[in-house]
């Protein structure tokens, strides 16, 4: 397995802590194996705008019929993710890609499929505007929302304003930033616990690292290169989706989507930007046969022939090895 597909002022934070099971928010340095936090000099993590961005994050008022929120398609208990092949907005409209997982969404700079939006603060009122999502204006959701004594109070307290939409897209963004997944038992084996992968993860490791190329784009702490890759998927249709090319007009970019982070792959199926494979193995088999060949096929795209059992190692690594036991499963808080 290779490319599946997903892809600012600095300051950083240090500071120690892991998040436990059903973990909050937490702020300072990641857990462990993950770098530290790259923050907007513009934006800096505080408690109570991490609240506050929750809040807005789980609440459903922020669509125009009160039924959708960022965690119906982002659901803490869906891998982030929603389960589906495509995300599904307000009436009932179904999109064309599913819906990608928030999990160590705070270290890509280009944020969707395509990159179109920067960082975390660029992409949060993307969802709310658009119509098949929670199709409301920037003006009618800061209208609704600055009717809510609670939420009027909180922007106050955090923003020495009233609800605005720049303050709406950095709470939600500092919250996202939250969202993070590590210390899994590859970490804690590249820390030194020889004993915190079976032998068949360690061999799926091998594979991942040697024959299976999958670290030539899922690289570095988060497993992905956070760039646009064609790999073929979705390239048979009569009128393939475009990808990255819509965003940049590149002829390159046909196709292209974001690398996605393997940390979580468990939990976070279906896989490919549209939802097409229901299980890893599925995904492994794709990559194995080479892709889907197009003109803007990705040059390291090919056949691997890896072997059954290497197959399932490698299964084995990403499933075992890269899902953490202090998984980020944030509840939802009480609402203004």
């Amino acid at each position: 397995m290779r490319r599946c597909v997903f892809a600012v002022a600095v300051l950083l934070l240090p500071v120690a802590g892991r998040f436990a099971a059903s973990a909050e928010p937490m702020l300072g340095q990641p857990p462990l194996g993950l770098k530290p936090l790259t923050i907007p000099a513009d934006n800096p993590l505080t408690a109570d705008k991490v609240e506050l961005g929750k809040q807005l994050y789980f609440d459903k008022r922020l669509s125009r019929d009160d039924t959708i929120s960022c965690a119906s398609c982002h659901d803490p208990k869906k891998g982030w993710s929603n389960g589906e092949a495509f995300a599904t907005g307000v009436r009932g409209q179904v999109g064309g890609r599913s819906a990608p997982t928030i999990i160590n969404a705070a270290y890509s700079d280009m944020q969707f499929w395509d990159g179109r939006a920067l960082a975390l603060e660029g992409q949060a009122l993307g969802p709310i505007q658009n119509p098949i999502e929670m199709d409301m204006s920037l003006d009618e959701v800061v209208a609704k929302l600055n009717k809510l004594d609670g939420y009027r109070a909180a922007f106050r307290k955090v923003f020495n304003t009233d609800v605005t939409s720049e303050g709406i897209a950095k709470a939600i963004a500092s919250f996202e930033r939250t969202v993070l997944s590590g210390d899994a038992p590859y970490d804690r084996f590249k820390a030194g616990d020889k004993t915190a992968l079976s032998e068949q993860a360690q061999r799926g490791m091998k594979v991942f690292f040697g024959k299976g190329q999958c670290s030539s784009c899922h690289t570095g702490h988060s497993f992905s290169d956070f760039s646009f890759h064609n790999v073929g998927v979705g390239m048979e249709k009569e009128k393939p989706d475009p990808g990255r090319f819509e965003v940049t007009k590149v002829l390159g970019d046909k196709g292209g989507f974001k690398t996605a982070t393997l940390r979580e792959i468990s939990r976070t199926a279906p896989y490919m930007h549209d939802g097409r494979f229901k299980t890893l193995p599925e995904v492994v088999d794709y990559y194995d046969k080479g892709g889907f060949n197009n003109p803007q096929l990705d040059e390291s795209i090919f056949a691997l022939k890896l072997t059954t059992q290497e197959k399932a190692d490698l299964v084995a690594f990403l499933t075992e090895g890269l899902t953490s036991t202090s998984y980020p499963d944030i509840a939802p808080p009480k609402l203004p």
